[in-house]
């Protein structure tokens, strides 16, 4: 068979798309060809947040893009969901108003996760004031893990205020378990710091088949062709064994949903594929999703209670990675940390495209956009933020990113778009 090497990563999978190349599939095909179970959507299986010892639906319901819909938090319960996933900054707090409202007099029947995203200098009554915020939008006494949201900087992780904020929130019963977020350049890095530290109760990450050098191998076992390595299912994998929860996010690598529609057969989809092919993950406790709609949700819940991947799941994630690969960033990957002299967060304009694309949720990515900022540069207020990012990728001259990311991704390109994106 003929040698891969020197071909692009990227130009092989969208060649072995085109011409329908036969690749064993080995252990992958775990599960039938069609594992979705009988009967209406629901959730069919819980599992335990590692050491926490709380029962969570296997998947959760993730509600960035929430902000007054209290019936679609209503009919993820009547569907057995008992997960929800917020934070402060969602929708500008709306968020967790909606949810309060919903969940009311349903709160001993869910777990409830909020967010705080306390910087490496923040301070514990800023943090407690944060999250008296929640509670109150929340209409709860408590929070059953708070996580420290969107961790890219060791530096967060050595804030002492954060550890006497939450051990005396504990105290006071506000909240029972502490996690961190992530999904940037140097998420492994602080994953690992975290752990052998010994910092958090659990860990939510972008984590996703597009992560899995596993998915990759698949692809090319019979090729003479190394995969750029990706260190995410290492560290998932020391998290457990330290008993420290993992949840899923990102599962879905960008959610162009509607490009695979015309590839979906047998009553399986491909976000049904990418949730099989997280949930058959021993490290993964469970999964979030952004949840928009009733029939997402009862899309959605068709791979609860699965505990492997099939070989049909395997042809479409396989046709997505060919369709989109170019597109999207891998968490925690790290190649282009360092590649702009102008110190710009390649990877977070990367998530932002994402957002404003594939999730067609301006509002998101705008929020997001806005905490961006150069590393180094002191910005005063929401449009500095924008300008300071802005003004380096839109009149960038040297474009030292070009070459950065060793997964193909054109990222000049991908950064402008972001940037038009948001300011449109």
């Amino acid at each position: 068979m003929a040698r891969a090497t020197g071909i692009d990563r990227r130009e092989f999978l969208k060649v072995t798309a085109a011409t329908g190349l036969s690749i064993g599939l080995g252990p992958f095909a775990l599960a039938a060809s069609d594992p979705t179970p009988p009967g209406p959507p629901r959730i069919r299986a819980t599992r335990t947040l590692g050491r926490t010892g709380l029962l969570i639906s296997d998947i959760g319901f993730g509600s960035s893009s929430l902000s007054d819909d209290e019936e679609l938090v209503r009919h993820a319960l009547d569907r057995g969901i008992s997960y929800f996933d917020t934070a402060e900054s969602y929708q500008g707090g709306r968020a967790e108003l909606a949810l309060g409202r919903a969940l009311r007099g349903e709160r001993n029947r869910v777990t409830l996760a909020s967010k705080v995203q306390a910087g490496a200098r923040d301070r514990l009554d800023d943090m407690m004031r944060a999250l008296d915020g929640s509670l109150r939008r929340l209409q709860t006494d408590r929070i059953d893990v708070y996580f420290n949201h969107a961790v890219n900087d060791v530096a967060r992780l050595k804030n002492d205020e954060w550890f006497e904020f939450t051990a005396r929130a504990k105290q006071q019963g506000k909240i029972r378990f502490t996690g961190m977020s992530g999904h940037g350049g140097h998420l492994v890095e602080c994953l690992d710091y975290a752990l052998d530290h010994d910092l958090f109760d659990a860990i939510l990450v972008g984590y996703n088949f597009g992560q899995d050098p596993g998915f990759v191998a698949q692809l090319t076992k019979d090729f003479d062709f190394v995969a750029v390595n990706n260190e995410l299912p290492r560290v998932l994998g020391k998290a457990k064994q330290k008993g420290v929860g993992v949840i899923a996010m990102k599962t879905l690598r960008g959610a162009r949903l509607n490009d695979m529609r015309p590839y979906e057969v047998g009553g399986a989809t491909f976000a049904q594929a990418a949730f099989r092919w997280v949930l058959a993950n021993r490290s993964v406790d469970a999964l979030i999703v952004t949840m928009k709609s009733p029939d997402r949700i009862d899309e959605y819940l068709g791979a609860s209670g699965s505990n492997a991947t099939a070989a049909a799941d395997f042809r479409i994630l396989q046709r997505y990675e060919a369709m989109n690969g170019r597109m999207e960033c891998r968490y925690g990957c790290n190649d282009c940390v360092d590649a702009c002299p102008l110190e710009v967060p390649i990877a977070d304009v990367m998530r932002v495209r994402m957002y404003a694309e594939d999730y067609d949720d301006l509002e998101l990515a705008r929020s997001t956009y806005r905490t961006l900022r150069r590393t180094g540069v002191r910005a005063v207020g929401p449009a500095t933020h924008i300008e300071g990012v802005a003004d380096v990728c839109l009149h960038c001259a040297h474009k030292a990113c070009r070459s950065s990311c060793g997964h193909g991704l054109d990222v000049p390109s991908l950064a402008v778009r972001a940037h038009l994106a948001v300011a449109g």
